[in-house]
């Protein structure tokens, strides 16, 4: 009896990217590969990139990306811009369906699993477009600060997605490279009199972190480096890529 085995097909990556207000998000998507927008919020007009119309619905955002799986098109990426701006959409449609003001007046949580079931459709459309139209997905998402209880230490503050812990935890599983970026700083000590003080003090350098660490989540699933340096000029997508079999292994990629 012959064993039914396939050879592993790369395909192309799943990337979230979260940060702090202002650190240049949309620009990172921009320069990825052959870009498209799906805009759930308006903060394109200083980029020049292809885009949809913003979507005010649930059902404009999977229009849009349905449309991407129907047409035929030289897309290489597709960019969602932004999930935590995505979020409220899922819950105004989860609202609409049940006929209710707001998500918590279903009750014992039965809304955010409502809406788990539309990320769910979500993912499964970005899914389609990774797998049938070989694009990469880059998801965009703002940071908040929010305490971590850890059970091997005492609690700490910590970044995470501005999402609702449910909807992040599923995203960032469907996700292969989960992206943390922030401002670089550094904290000086200073004498003040007898005492001694500490001063954070920042360069304007962005670094993009790839792998967990106390003050915030992140991951990936190739060998890429701790921390990637964010230059706004792209030169960090040939770090990226150069880590990824798909782009190693397929000439569709040599262009990163």
């Amino acid at each position: 009896m012959t064993l039914s085995l396939e050879t592993k097909k790369h395909k192309p990556p799943r990337i979230i990217l979260y940060g702090v207000h202002g650190l240049g998000k949309s620009t990172f998507g921009s320069l990825a590969p052959s870009p498209v927008f799906i805009q759930t919020e308006d903060g394109l007009d200083s980029i020049d990139c292809p885009a949809f119309p913003l979507a005010k619905s649930f059902d404009e955002v999977m229009q849009y990306i349905g449309e991407l799986a129907e047409q035929d098109h030289d897309f290489k990426t597709l960019v969602v811009d932004s999930v935590d701006w995505l979020e409220p959409l899922i819950w105004r449609q989860v609202c609409d369906e049940h006929n209710v003001k707001a998500i918590d007046e279903i009750g014992y949580g039965k809304g955010y699993g409502f809406a788990l079931d539309m990320w769910a459709q979500y993912i499964n459309a970005l899914n389609y477009l990774r797998d049938e139209k070989d694009m990469m997905i880059i998801q965009l998402a703002h940071s908040h600060v929010k305490r971590y209880e850890n059970p091997e230490t005492d609690a700490y503050d910590r970044y995470e997605m501005k999402l609702h812990v449910k909807a992040a935890g599923k995203l960032q599983e469907h996700s292969d490279i989960v992206l943390f970026g922030n401002y670089y700083t550094a904290v000086k000590k200073e004498k003040d009199g007898m005492k001694e003080r500490k001063r954070a003090i920042g360069s304007g350098e962005r670094i993009l972190y790839t792998t967990e660490r106390p003050a915030a989540t992140a991951k990936n699933r190739y060998n890429l480096p701790q921390e990637i340096p964010f230059d706004l000029k792209g030169d960090y997508w040939n770090t990226i890529a150069d880590c990824i079999p798909y782009y190693n292994s397929s000439t569709k990629g040599k262009d990163v």
